[in-house]
Parts: C-alpha cells; structure tokens; sequence
C-alpha cells in the first residue's frame, strides 16, 4: 500500500513540476517527460518512450495530456492515468485563470511583447532539438521502413504543404502494416 502511493504521489508531483515550469506547450514537456521518467526514475525505456509519444501526438488533444496518461496508465493503470492528467493540467489551469486577470494591463506593454518573442526563439530550439532526437533514434534502429516514412512525410509536409492528418494517416497505415508483417513472419519464423 505504501509503494502504490509512493508511486501515486512521484507520478503526481513529477508531471506537476513539469507541467508548472515548462512554457511553451506539449512538444517542449515530453523531452523533460523522457528526461525525467526514462533517465531519472528509469521506469520506462527509450523506446517505450518514443512510441508513448508517437500515440501521444497523433491522439486527439494536446500532447503534453496524453503523454502523461499514457505515461500514468503504463505505470499504475487507470488510477495512474487519473493522476498524471490531473498533474498536467493543474499548474496551466491555474496559471491561466491568473493571468486572464491581469492579462488586459499588460498586453500593450511593450516588455512584455518582446519577453513572450524572446520566449518563443527559446521554445523553437527546443522543439528541433525534440525533432532531431526522436530522427536519431528512429535512425539508429537502422530499420528502412521507418526512415523512409519520416523522410517522406518531412518533404510531403514541407515542400508540397500536405496536411498533417494525411501525413499521420499515411504514417499511421505504414505502421500497422509493418507490424502485421513483423508479427506474421515471426510466427512463421517459429514453426519453422
């Protein structure tokens, strides 16, 4: 009983503190998320991490939410899911009914406009660097497939400006694709 909360509370106060100190939205959370429940507490692998991230980003809602129940419900179940949501959700909750009050004194300051750009150069290198971590990991498992779906939904999405729920669609049909082959030479593979 004592481990369950144990595990309750790290989970609760980890994706707080995230949550509280992190500006600039989901993709800036889930390098601190990996940092914290795959280095420091080791708890999850990386590549666990990276697919709780994928099914993360292409769930409905905001990622920084469905990684920490994704994260939640692959430590403690429902219960933990339960507890990490409201982690995140807290601390931006409460920030923003705080700020939506004063938001109307200070929203001409000129010192506030360049803070919230500076803010925004700051989060911009932080999602590259989000970027070019999880290309380096997909790189590294050496696997084609994968490569070659990254590379193509990073030209379509650039170059020929196609929409993002295409490119999750095609990458998404790739996957379960591939994995039903893995799966079905594996079996094959066994009875051999």
């Amino acid at each position: 009983m004592e481990k369950s909360r144990s595990l309750y509370w790290t989970l609760f106060t980890s994706t707080f503190y995230l949550s509280a100190f992190t500006f600039g939205g989901g993709y800036v959370i889930v390098p601190l998320m990996e940092k914290r429940f795959v280095q420091e507490l080791v708890w999850i692998d990386e590549d666990q991490m990276l697919d709780i991230v994928a099914i993360g980003q292409s769930s409905p809602g905001p990622i920084a939410v469905n990684t920490s129940i994704l994260v939640g419900y692959r430590m403690a179940g429902v219960p933990g899911a339960l507890v990490t949501v409201l982690g995140t959700i807290l601390p931006p909750l409460v920030i923003m009914t705080f700020v939506t009050y004063f938001y109307l004194a200070v929203r001409d300051n000129p010192i506030v406009h360049n803070l919230l750009l500076g803010m925004q150069a700051g989060v911009a290198a932080i999602i590259v660097n989000v970027v070019w971590n999880m290309a380096m990991r997909i790189i590294k498992q050496k696997r084609v497939v994968p490569i070659l779906v990254m590379a193509v939904s990073l030209v379509a999405g650039i170059v020929f400006d196609v929409n993002i729920l295409y490119l999750l669609l095609f990458a998404g049909v790739i996957g379960a694709v591939t994995t039903f082959l893995d799966l079905r030479n594996k079996k094959g593979g066994v009875g051999q």
